[in-house]
């Protein structure tokens, strides 16, 4: 079941570390944590249990095997999919509770066939030009915060 704050969902994340900060972020906000498809890792990696520290027992996580299945499961949700491949700015976007913000795989993004199919619903993080791209976990941490402020939701 869905939170009723914020779903964070990672497509085929590849790097424990990463996986792990974000896990924590998810758990200090309140955010549910979705693990979509092939994982770069097995979920008992050290890397991924240091980086989340002792945060796993207050974390609301689900693993599931595609995305279709996570959009069957809860089909009257906005999806927001982030991206490089986009110009529409993250901060335009007026977020609901209960919204879903995907992100992709470390070294390839989300691939293009979902971005084609959901291009309205494509955002980015802006940055300098000739750069690639943001650590997965800082933009997840940057639009997380963002849905948190717009909601005004207190963390207290």
């Amino acid at each position: 079941m869905k939170s009723d704050f914020l779903n964070i969902v990672l497509f085929e994340p590849e790097i424990p570390q990463n996986t792990g900060n974000i896990a924590r972020l998810c758990a200090c906000i309140g955010a549910k944590l979705y693990l979509v498809g092939r994982l770069g890792f097995v979920l008992s990696d050290k890397y991924l249990k240091r980086a989340g520290l002792d945060y796993w027992d207050k974390l609301e996580i689900e693993q599931i095997d595609s995305l279709n299945e996570l959009l069957k499961q809860n089909p009257d949700s906005n999806f927001y999919y982030f991206t490089t491949k986009t110009k529409k700015i993250y901060t335009t976007i007026d977020y609901n509770k209960g919204d879903f913000l995907v992100f992709g795989p470390e070294t390839r993004g989300i691939p293009e066939e979902i971005l084609n199919k959901n291009c309205n619903y494509c955002l980015t993080i802006p940055m300098k030009k000739n750069t690639r791209s943001l650590n997965l976990s800082n933009s997840v941490a940057i639009a997380a915060y963002e849905v948190v402020r717009q909601l005004n939701i207190q963390l207290d």
